[in-house]
């Protein structure tokens, strides 16, 4: 899968977006303009003193030439590690206002670069200046003291406020100059990838991996250009890099269960979170993955349609050859979490993955929640169905759709045959 395959949000889709997210939550605007106040308590003169760096970001817009950042989360040093995304929000159980005012505290010091840093430096030999700093907090274990030079304060106006809700992500300020703190814990298994210039991303990636890195900490490293042949090593958007290490990992597992023994039994597993809800069934056979996605009218993702948006995409046993066309990161990252699930037991299976998103989902909090509500639905009891149309029939009585349109939808779903009663 090419990184260039991963297509941008239309211009006129992120307004409505914006304007649902306005709608829906004046609080996170507030939450905006107390960071003004936190912000000017630690500044001296123009650099955040003691500031303490979770994570990074690596933006998009203007690929190959992008806008680089260091994440702080000003006034909240002590607490840092809260504020990086990782599986741990679902276990606290964080709400779309917790992930936006998280989001929305973190101070985004940036650099405008290239990703390949240029002809005299390229980003394997960069260790020092911005990058160089940037990199050391993106392969550490736990947050960064930094100290960031700015020029300037950071955009806070009303208007890119409203922007960043909607990304979401916090102020932003172009930085100076960024230096550590303090040397960052790097583990034996990051300074071995690192190390390795003849190792290509794909095989770093499942190392880590296989190490007990989570796909959120192989994904920072991705980012900042630490992994890969020497020669090919460069900065990763971050949305980019979110969906490449599931894909990647995804592929991994897949082939650890290539070979396995099929599930002898139709399963359906359930879990809600955050305004969605999935459907996972299980049902004996070689692996074949779909994901259908339904929208509701006023959710974040069909903020101005009057019926329920309809999208899917799949795969059969040898995978897929190119990037989704319809579901995009929600595809990888569900994907990721069944493909756990049953390289953990040791079996293979047909997958089919359900997602209703409500209008309870008024804000795009990323990914992650579709990887960790999947992930989660595996730890409870499941249902069993004789066959796999019947647990279909099962599921739809508790979706907003008729089994004829998720017929017409689902490669998976079209193949069972109809009943008079599909239809109502």
């Amino acid at each position: 899968m090419r990184l260039d395959d991963y297509i941008e949000m239309e211009a006129d889709e992120a307004a409505d977006r914006r304007r649902l997210v306005e709608e829906k939550s004046y609080a996170i605007l507030d939450e905006l303009e107390e960071f003004q106040h936190r912000f000017d308590e630690v500044v001296q003169d123009d650099a955040i003193v003691g500031s303490v760096s979770p994570s990074i970001f690596v933006g998009r817009s203007n690929y190959p030439n992008v806008s680089t950042g260091i994440l702080s989360p000003v006034g909240h040093e002590d607490d840092a590690a809260r504020f990086e995304t990782s599986a741990a929000w679902y276990d606290e159980g964080v709400s779309i206002d917790d992930v936006f005012q998280r989001r929305t505290s973190l101070l985004n010091s940036n650099q405008p670069t290239s990703v390949e840093l240029g002809r005299n430096t390229n980003v394997h030999d960069a260790w020092d200046g911005f990058v160089g700093t940037q990199r050391e907090v993106a392969i550490s274990d736990r947050p960064v003291s930094v100290e960031i030079g700015l020029d300037g304060a950071p955009e806070l106006d009303f208007d890119v406020s409203r922007t960043d809700v909607a990304t979401p992500t916090g102020p932003r300020a172009r930085a100076r100059s960024a230096t550590l703190g303090e040397n960052p814990h790097v583990p034996k298994a990051v300074k071995k990838t690192l190390e390795d210039d003849d190792w290509q991303a794909q095989g770093a990636m499942n190392y880590l991996y296989r190490r007990g890195f989570d796909v959120y900490d192989i994904n920072s490293i991705l980012s900042a250009g630490a992994l890969g042949q020497a020669e090919t090593r460069r900065l990763v958007p971050t949305r980019w890099s979110i969906t490449a290490v599931d894909d990647t990992v995804g592929q991994y597992l897949r082939g650890t269960i290539r070979d396995a023994p099929s599930v002898d039994t139709v399963q359906v597993w359930r879990n809600e979170y955050l305004g969605n809800a999935f459907w996972v069934v299980l049902a004996p056979g070689r692996w074949e993955f779909e994901l259908v996605e339904m929208k509701a009218p006023g959710s974040i993702w069909n903020p101005d349609g009057e019926k329920l948006w309809l999208s899917s995409d799949r795969e059969g046993f040898e995978g897929r050859t190119s990037y989704v066309d319809e579901t995009a990161g929600a595809y990888y990252a569900s994907r990721l979490a069944v493909l756990e699930h049953l390289s953990d037991v040791g079996r293979q299976a047909k997958v089919l993955v359900l997602r209703h998103v409500s209008d309870d989902y008024w804000g795009p909090v990323g990914v992650w929640q579709i990887r960790e509500a999947i992930r989660h639905a595996f730890d409870d009891a499941h249902g069993e169905a004789e066959t796999f149309g019947d647990a279909v029939r099962e599921v739809t009585t508790q979706l907003p759709v008729s089994l004829s349109d998720l017929r017409r939808k689902s490669t998976m779903v079209s193949g069972l045959q109809a009943n008079l009663t599909d239809f109502i």
